[in-house]
């Protein structure tokens, strides 16, 4: 096996199995909460766009001071206790079903406590990857979780669709809650990190978010990135806020054709993912960013001709590439903002791109629900697609477009307490 390879590393093998787990979990319970909601409780459209920013919310509202509480805590006990407390909402679901006591409101406080938990999982993840295998293996992992994020994408959303159709939605909550505590597990047996600053050395609360957001916000490359994930999200959000409403009620096609429609999609992740590193080394990583937006980001314009005949191939062509590029996009945009951030900076860091992201997709389904209900399905699915088309600008016209190389990493955060400047942590310019 090639030395370079993150699957030297038995930390890395363990976190990978974990997350494969957690994103079972995660896929199966994305489409399952909202067939619950719109096939048993009856939820509108403007309900349904409600759960889906409920199910976001959370980064708006603990996004930046997790960032920091992590980068205080351990990240090993960081993602086993979000885990366990996902697998316990999840859980709720189907017992609530069983009991005939299942309401739209439990519903709603389960994808918001669902949704804190996974602030500081998805932030942990990120954190914890450069530590496990080190920032010159940085893309070849990144790859490997984008493909299972993409794998996740396409086994669990096929799979919940097809487990709502056959047995139930409560059932495939349940297995969602399943993967979540098996994923605790397995995290058991991941090596110990160092242990983060000790209190004394402590910057304050406000401080230490400040340098998160200044960071980001500061380099004109990182802000390009965050600027286009978010559109990118944004988009995305609330196109599949109304996937439901127009597959099961508009369209009266089964659950399991909306499961496959979004594995279609998981594919595109896939194939994108599996294709950065080459691209990455052939066209150059930020040169790769810029083209395959400039290329692919227009085939979102077809997600609106989504119909039971020729246009559901035709949606189903464009959602293919419009995810392709996000799948690149992962795997480059990750990797070259992990590689301009010192470790310690690294969870406000992550906190401040998934406030951003997360926020756009509270953001996405809130927009989805009020067009929904005042405009239709169909004007929403328009509104979501051209912001996708458009959302690579913000990388296209910054220094990322002709950037070939990873930026060098500074190891170290500035000591001043006001927090990093423009330039005080930003890679040398081509």
């Amino acid at each position: 096996m090639d030395s370079s390879s993150p699957w030297r590393i038995a930390g890395f093998r363990t976190l990978f199995t974990a997350s494969t787990l957690s994103q079972l979990g995660t896929n199966v319970g994305y489409i399952a909460v909202p067939l619950i909601a719109v096939s048993a409780l009856g939820a509108g459209p403007g309900q349904v766009g409600a759960l889906a920013m409920l199910s976001t919310v959370a980064f708006l509202v603990i996004g930046l001071p997790a960032g920091a509480w992590v980068d205080r805590l351990r990240h090993r006990r960081v993602l086993i206790t979000a885990d366990v407390a996902r697998a316990a909402l999840y859980a709720s679901v189907p017992l609530a079903w069983w009991l005939d006591a299942l309401t739209l409101q439990q519903l709603y406080l389960v994808v918001v406590l669902h949704g804190c938990a996974t602030v500081f999982a998805d932030i942990g993840s990120q954190s914890v990857l450069p530590q496990v295998v080190g920032r010159d293996r940085l893309v070849p992992a990144n790859a490997a979780v984008m493909t299972l994020i993409a794998l996740g994408n396409v086994a669990g959303r096929g799979a919940g669709g097809g487990l709502v159709q056959a047995l139930s939605a409560p059932v495939a909550a349940a297995c969602a809650a399943a993967g979540y505590l098996v994923s605790a597990l397995r995290l058991m047996s991941l090596p110990r990190l160092p242990a983060p600053p000790s209190p004394g050395g402590r910057l304050p609360l406000r401080t230490q978010i400040a340098q998160g957001v200044r960071h980001v916000f500061g380099d004109r490359e990182l802000r390009a990135l965050a600027l286009t994930a978010s559109l990118n999200n944004l988009g995305s959000q609330i196109v599949n806020t109304m996937l439901p409403v127009l597959f099961v009620r508009e369209l009266g096609l089964p659950a399991g054709a909306l499961g496959l429609f979004w594995a279609v999609g998981g594919t595109g992740l896939l194939l994108g993912a599996r294709c950065a590193g080459w691209a990455g080394r052939w066209l150059g990583h930020g040169r790769a960013l810029a083209l395959a937006g400039l290329c692919l980001a227009p085939a979102g314009l077809l997600l609106p001709f989504l119909d039971r005949g020729a246009g559901l191939w035709l949606a189903g062509a464009g959602y293919l590439l419009a995810m392709f590029k996000t799948g690149m996009d992962n795997v480059l945009g990750v990797s070259l903002r992990q590689r301009m951030t010192p470790d310690p900076l690294l969870g406000r860091m992550n906190a401040t791109f998934r406030t951003l992201l997360t926020g756009a997709l509270a953001a996405g389904a809130a927009i989805s629900g009020l067009i929904g209900e005042l405009a239709g399905v169909r004007v929403t699915l328009w509104v979501g697609a051209c912001v996708l088309a458009t959302a690579f600008l913000p990388v296209f016209l910054s220094p990322l477009r002709t950037r070939h190389d990873l930026p060098e990493q500074r190891s170290e955060p500035p000591t001043s307490g006001g927090g990093p400047q423009q330039g005080d942590l930003a890679p040398s310019r081509p």
